[in-house]
């Protein structure tokens, strides 16, 4: 399976950003809203210039308390992106995201954002696939017996 596939089967489609002068507060307040674990940070909302995750600020509040939430985006967000294409297969984004240790990836096309997908958008897609190689070759044993 293709991310593109992944990406037409999500329920929102697009990209959430965050401008990386926002707050750290602002980004929380973003995450809750919207029940989501990262943001794609970014100054045009066309191309990714960090990501944002939950893991990314609990570290910060791990180190800083609070006062992190009065901090910028830059000064949290990571700043080396992954970034995964719509023609990537979802088995090497899956093994990209398990080696790398992160959970969200954007998508691009041509240099533009457009999506974002998810660990368990990848393990979904995976899961759907192996259930129709399983079905196809029950079918085919069925039919041979």
């Amino acid at each position: 399976m293709f991310v593109t596939k992944i990406l037409a089967s999500k329920a929102t489609q697009g990209v959430l950003t965050i401008s990386p002068g926002a707050s750290i507060a602002d980004a929380v307040a973003e995450l809750a809203s919207r029940k989501i674990g990262a943001l794609v940070v970014s100054e045009t909302g066309s191309r990714a210039d960090g990501i944002l995750s939950e893991r990314d600020i609990v570290r910060e509040l791990g180190k800083d308390g609070a006062a992190v939430l009065d901090r910028l985006v830059s000064d949290v967000m990571t700043r080396k992106v992954q970034v995964c294409t719509p023609s990537d297969r979802s088995e090497d984004v899956l093994q990209r995201m398990t080696e790398g240790r992160f959970r969200h990836m954007p998508v691009e096309e041509d240099g533009a954002l457009i999506g974002v997908i998810s660990l368990g958008d990848v393990v979904k897609a995976r899961l759907s696939e192996v259930s129709m190689e399983k079905d196809a070759l029950e079918a085919m044993v069925a039919g041979h017996t």
